[in-house]
């Protein structure tokens, strides 16, 4: 078969991208956000907390073993899930209402992705040099010395910052001094250098060779934000009105000449400085695409361009396609604060906030003493000797103190009812700080009492915590002979 009867080819071979050095205000915005968010990554497992003797002071901690997460002054239990849920939800809907006001910015600026891939060419930036010299590197296809230093320098430097992604991650789930002392002796459970390994793999896979691609066709998020948006979201565009015809001209034409639509080309050169700066390899010229992160480093360009040829910037800019017919008009863009206030991002204001204020709620009105009751169900009741019916249950106690407390059971019923723990003398059961007991007690109702003639009695099992006072209780039911 000849190769002309042959299908085409569905699958392009990638073409690395070598992003030019540009600078403005979009591209010192990333440069903050990248320094903050890298910081509290890497330093936040460092902070300590002091919580007590008996509790560890690491300020974020996931103690799995212990089934805990600390958060500062906040400890969350596996019974609270809720508040996790309830932090997901703010953080899907904040991405819904960042996205519906002001495009892909979660994607341009604090994704992680985003982050390192930035903090790898950056990296790749001072190894190598900028785009142009990049590029004759690529093409080189003979390995000399030169070619092979800088590269296995770069490949070197990569790993390094993914060690350092990978050690920082484990470190949230242990004491950090103490696990980086167990990992450079190498008494650390293998689960902390498996992790590690991992994260560092695919730390220096992704922000070193996939990078782009990761963006458009792993992530699922440039296909959802399509239902985020509408013709009132802000995104980077190009007043095409204005641009077109491309063309070259002096700078003698300059913005008066502009203005007075004597010069016969638009204000875009086509000097391709917008495309030379976009990490994501594309023309944002050619209209809104899905591979369009809205880093907005497209429009530092341009208004560098602009500057230098006497044009007014906003060539590239942000904008809503709600205005272009205005702008087309010569009126001016509406202000910002028109398209970000609007029914749709204050629904979402309003519902993410609702979910903080009751997380908020939640949080102050909870309990620092809990507890759960479970019948011993096999035998439901025993008959002692002198006809008493006895019933057993198990309790776990909870205290959330940081220190032991002493814990009082009663049960609140018909008055006959009488209460014995397992191994007990009294009532009372000390509960060690920061921990559960679990406690077997049992219920007893005299022959002749209506408990114990009934099939089964409501009741409703106490704890109070005999220091602070504060109390506790679960319904339950107790069986009787049923006469």
């Amino acid at each position: 078969m000849s190769d002309s009867s042959q299908a085409p080819s569905l699958y392009s071979a990638r073409e690395p991208i070598f992003p030019r050095r540009v600078s403005g205000k979009f591209r010192t915005l990333k440069w903050g956000i990248l320094a903050v968010t890298l910081g509290i990554y890497y330093l936040l497992p460092w902070l300590r907390w002091d919580r007590g003797p008996e509790l560890p002071d690491q300020a974020v901690l996931l103690d799995l073993a212990g089934r805990r997460f600390y958060f500062f002054w906040i400890e969350i239990w596996p019974h609270e899930f809720y508040f996790v849920a309830g932090l997901l939800v703010m953080a899907g809907l904040g991405l819904f209402l960042f996205t519906s006001a002001l495009g892909r910015v979660w994607c341009g600026y604090a994704c992680p992705q985003t982050v390192w891939t930035d903090l790898f060419i950056l990296v790749e930036r001072w190894i190598e040099g900028d785009r142009n010299a990049r590029l004759r590197l690529h093409r080189q296809k003979k390995w000399d010395l030169r070619k092979a230093r800088l590269r296995v320098t770069k490949w070197i430097s990569w790993l390094l910052i993914g060690l350092a992604t990978g050690g920082a991650w484990v470190f949230y789930f242990a004491d950090a001094p103490t696990l980086l002392r167990d990992l450079v002796s190498g008494t650390a459970h293998p689960a902390a250098y498996i992790t590690m390994a991992i994260l560092t793999f695919t730390t220096f896979f992704f922000g070193g060779f996939a990078r782009e691609q990761i963006c458009i066709y792993a992530c699922p998020w440039p296909r959802i934000q399509a239902a985020m948006m509408d013709e009132d979201t802000l995104t980077v565009g190009y007043r095409d009105w204005r641009g077109e015809p491309r063309g070259k001209h002096r700078k003698a034409a300059g913005a008066e000449t502009h203005a007075a639509g004597a010069d016969s080309h638009g204000d875009c050169i086509d000097c391709m400085a917008c495309v030379n700066v976009c990490p994501m390899g594309i023309d944002i010229r050619q209209g809104q695409q899905m591979e369009c992160i809205t880093c907005a480093l497209c429009i530092d360009a341009c208004d560098e361009i602009m500057d230098k040829i006497g044009k007014p910037r906003g060539l590239i800019d942000y904008m809503a396609l709600s205005d272009e017919v205005g702008e087309r008009a010569g009126k001016p863009p509406r202000p910002v604060w028109a398209h970000v206030l609007r029914p749709r991002t204050i629904f979402y204001t309003l519902l993410w906030g609702g979910v903080g204020l009751g997380l908020v709620f939640a949080l102050f009105i909870r309990a620092d003493i809990s507890m759960t009751v479970a019948p011993v169900r096999n035998p439901t009741y025993v008959t002692l000797s002198d006809g008493t019916i006895r019933n057993t249950y198990d309790v776990r106690l909870l205290n959330k103190h940081g220190e032991e407390r002493l814990f009082d059971l009663s049960v609140l019923g018909d008055p006959a009812l009488q209460v014995s723990l397992e191994g007990e003398a009294g009532t009372s059961v000390t509960v060690p700080a920061d921990s559960t007991v679990l406690q077997r007690f049992y219920i007893a109702a005299p022959a002749d009492s209506a408990p114990a003639q009934a099939q089964n009695s409501a009741l409703r099992i106490w704890v109070q915590d005999t220091r602070s006072g504060e109390r506790a209780y679960r319904d339950t039911t107790f069986n009787g002979r049923g006469n």
